[in-house]
């Protein structure tokens, strides 16, 4: 049986990532390196509708590339709506209740199976699919985008797509859905974060202050605000893909070697050409007129003479 191969990535495709993630760090990161604090929080909001204008032809433009560089073709797009519709699914069920999401293992699986690219784009599909579907659309929502996207890249790249099979990759899953649910929630930390300013609070950001002071307190905000959420989420991430991750491999594996996204279709004839009619062999040589003598009857009965006299 053929082994289920990711989408493989070309150099399209890692132009494309390497963009849209460069303007994810600068988005995350610039309030930490500004210098004034007027108008920190209003221009950091501002800065949403722009990222997310700019996040919406960026991922476009990574099918687009992944199609160039691959084949990615329309069943491949038809899996990812799926997978996207599933996810934005599975999201609301453990929503607000210390944090547990089982969208996240879905989303390292798919990454898994299906490869970085792929699932980049799914992960931030899903989180805009999700947020239409919860009524959570607001500034934050294209940094969870962003988020979500490098959540599921990261278990596309991870080693052995093609080799390591069996309870080693579901420990490997695991431990990568763990510190990658972590990272999540310290990226969107900071995404908030930064709108806290000119608090007394020891946790608060503070515009201009030194980077690595900035640096501390921003750990002593995750560590006393959300550290909770995000451990629930790890852990349930890590429990879902030991407990079922096998099984949710083998079916997106089967789908994928079905769909066979990069096959090459090639036409190949299965019966034998008829042979015509006018090849059917006749008699060769000499063809002679002459027919063997018989006698023939008259009409009474009465033979007739080769020489055709009546008797």
């Amino acid at each position: 049986m053929t082994a289920a191969r990711p989408i493989r990535l070309g150099p399209r495709s890692v132009t494309a990532l390497v963009l849209v993630t460069a303007i994810g760090v600068v988005a995350f990161g610039w309030p930490l390196l500004a210098d004034s604090a007027s108008g920190l929080a209003e221009a950091h909001a501002g800065v949403a509708p722009w990222l997310f204008a700019a996040l919406l032809p960026l991922l476009v433009g990574v099918v687009v590339a992944t199609i160039a560089d691959s084949g990615m073709d329309a069943k491949a797009v038809a899996m990812l709506g799926v997978l996207a519709a599933v996810g934005a699914a599975l999201r609301p069920l453990g929503a607000g209740t210390a944090g547990l999401e089982p969208m996240f293992f879905l989303m390292v699986l798919s990454g898994r199976v299906l490869g970085p690219g792929f699932g980049f784009v799914l992960g931030a599909v899903t989180i805009f699919a999700s947020a239409l579907l919860t009524g959570g659309v607001g500034p934050w929502m294209p940094f969870q985008m962003l988020s979500m996207g490098w959540f599921s890249l990261g278990a596309g790249l991870l080693p052995g797509p093609e080799r390591l099979r069996g309870r080693g990759e579901l420990l490997m899953l695991a431990a990568y859905g763990a510190v990658a649910a972590l990272a999540y929630g310290t990226a969107m930390n900071l995404q908030g974060w930064v709108t806290l300013q000119g608090l007394s609070s020891g946790i608060a950001f503070h515009p201009g202050d030194p980077l690595p002071e900035n640096l501390v307190r921003f750990a002593a905000y995750c560590l006393a605000t959300s550290m909770g959420w995000d451990l629930g989420r790890a852990a349930l991430t890590v429990v879902l893909t030991l407990t079922i991750g096998s099984t949710v491999l083998k079916a997106l594996r089967r789908a994928t070697r079905r769909a066979a996204f990069e096959a090459q279709v090639t036409f190949e004839g299965t019966q034998k050409p008829h042979k015509p009619h006018s090849l059917v062999r006749r008699p060769t040589g000499r063809r002679s007129h002459t027919k063997p003598h018989s006698g023939r009857r008259g009409l009474c009965g009465t033979d007739r003479s080769p020489r055709g006299d009546l008797h």
